[in-house]
């Protein structure tokens, strides 16, 4: 475990926020997660936000109601320090892994982290992104994305590019059989996903996921 300096805190909506910390030297891989508390007792999991050739870590942290290592790092700024172990997952990405280099990357709320840290490492790949969540304001930094892979699915207004859940869309799509799925966000959307996505022909040995909460 490591004592990392802050550099930034990037408020994205009320309730979540982006730090930029110093990177330390650490090595790893994009796809893979950081334990970040104080102390050594109170340890979150998050997935590293920012891309392998980044000079700097980031995290996409969104607070939770009576967390209490989120509200700690909500009060984090410029100069402070974190406590950070790591880097941990299986979760790990790169197009040479795989022969047919097609990817569909699923994201609800802040699973949208990986897929944050796979694209900007790997950002000539050919991927379609579909991320969703209640309202477009939690579009978090969309704009590192391709706006011609990405689909924004809301759930609780009409301003993004489909309304309605992520599993609503899907359902409705034409998905190749040989793409490689990825799925990051909470397990109810994970096992429908699944169903949907082998539902379409797509075999389970082509489908990958890590759950959130």
């Amino acid at each position: 475990m490591k004592e990392h300096k802050v550099i930034q805190t990037r408020q994205l909506t009320e309730s979540t926020f982006v730090i930029r910390l110093e990177r330390n030297e650490m090595i790893f891989q994009t796809g893979q997660f950081i334990l970040l508390g104080f102390n050594g007792i109170d340890r979150r999991e998050y997935s590293v936000y920012s891309g392998e050739k980044d000079d700097f870590i980031e995290v996409l942290v969104r607070e939770v109601e009576g967390g209490k290592v989120s509200a700690k790092l909500k009060r984090l700024k410029a100069g402070d320090t974190v406590q950070v172990d790591g880097p941990f997952g299986f979760f790990k990405f790169s197009p040479d892994m795989y022969a047919v280099k097609k990817f569909l990357f699923v994201a609800t709320g802040t699973g949208i982290s990986p897929f944050h840290s796979f694209v900007r490492t790997h950002s000539e790949m050919d991927y379609r992104l579909v991320h969703g969540v209640r309202f477009a304001e939690e579009a978090y930094d969309h704009r590192d994305f391709d706006p011609d892979r990405l689909t924004l699915c809301t759930s609780g207004e009409t301003k993004g590019d489909f309304y309605g859940r992520v599993t609503t869309y899907l359902a409705e799509q034409n998905i190749e059989k040989d793409t490689n799925c990825f799925l990051c966000g909470n397990s109810e959307m994970i096992y429908e996903v699944f169903d949907i996505l082998t539902g379409k022909g797509i075999p389970v040995s082509n489908i990958f996921s890590e759950v959130y909460f």
